[in-house]
């Protein structure tokens, strides 16, 4: 048996708080995606990852469909629930305040949180892990195949928001309105469009999330506020505003949660992070990467 090493467990905090903090970057990114065109902070975010996870199983483990037509299937009704939350609970609210829109947003996640328990019930949910079950041993480290899998969806994720933002016209119509809504107008953007793009992109990014961390750590229909409020913090850790940001806000979040469960207490962990965060926020208010001053549409 080889011998465990107090380097090889510092080794597996590492990969372990990567993959939970890949996770909490994905739900950062739909945050800030949300955010940037909207202004507003979408707690319903947690629940799409929710969903994920929950109609993935169904799909996969109940209706028995290949991964392969599972998983974009999934993304798919995930996207379709972000879209309705567009469009009925939030544009149809007149001349409303960001406020207003947000307290839209809560109750919507109340609402998708009693549906899915009516759904699925109570009881946590498992789905076969990608590529199985059988741990990775590395450098003292044992790695489950599935953490490769998470990690590997959020690297995906990265290059292609980048790409869609930077070489897209739709990206680059969806940059113009966070920057000048009424001069995108002008132009010929249809703002409408580029928020309901915005909260199916946002849908799509939670789903996969969903799909990918429930494997490791089951999925249940609550589970969605918790994961919300850790990727709401690693957004403003990151700074707000900030696609950069919000990724390396999850990934350090999940690395102190990690080292704080495995060196001092997992009943902790929770407190760390948010320290962390807060003691970002005292020296540096806009986070590690965002700006003070970001453009945002105040009407849609």
């Amino acid at each position: 048996m080889e011998k465990i090493t107090f380097t090889s467990q510092l080794f597996q905090y590492l990969i372990t708080g990567l993959t939970v903090g890949s996770i909490y970057a994905m739900v950062a990114t739909g945050f800030g995606i949300i955010y940037n065109v909207t202004e507003i902070i979408n707690f319903a975010q947690g629940e799409f990852v929710m969903l994920g996870g929950l109609v993935m199983v169904t799909l996969e483990v109940t209706l028995r469909l290949p991964v392969i037509v599972a998983f974009p299937l999934t993304v798919v009704v995930v996207i379709l629930v972000g879209m309705f939350l567009d469009r009925f609970a939030i544009r149809p609210i007149r001349k409303p305040s960001v406020l207003t829109l947000i307290i839209a947003t809560i109750a919507a996640s109340i609402l998708l949180k009693g549906a899915a328990m009516f759904v699925w019930g109570k009881d946590p949910l498992d789905l076969p892990a990608f590529s199985g079950r059988e741990p990775i041993a590395f450098l003292g480290a044992v790695i489950q195949p599935q953490y490769l899998w998470v990690i590997g969806f959020l690297i995906i994720i990265v290059v292609v928001m980048t790409f869609f933002f930077d070489k897209t016209i739709l990206g680059k119509a969806m940059s113009a309105c966070a920057e000048n809504p009424e001069a995108a107008s002008l132009v010929g953007i249809n703002v409408k469009r580029m928020v309901l793009l915005s909260f199916s992109l946002s849908a799509a990014i939670g789903a996969v999330a969903g799909i990918t961390i429930t494997p490791i750590s089951l999925m249940e229909y609550d589970r969605g506020a918790m994961l919300a409020v850790k990727g709401f913090a690693a957004l403003i850790l990151g700074g707000l505003g900030s696609f950069s940001g919000a990724v390396l806000g999850g990934l350090i979040m999940g690395v102190i949660e990690s080292f704080a469960a495995g060196l001092i207490s997992s009943a902790y962990k929770d407190a760390f992070a948010l320290i962390v965060l807060l003691g970002v926020l005292f020296f540096k208010p806009s986070g590690l990467m965002g700006n003070v001053e970001v453009g945002k549409i105040k009407r849609f």
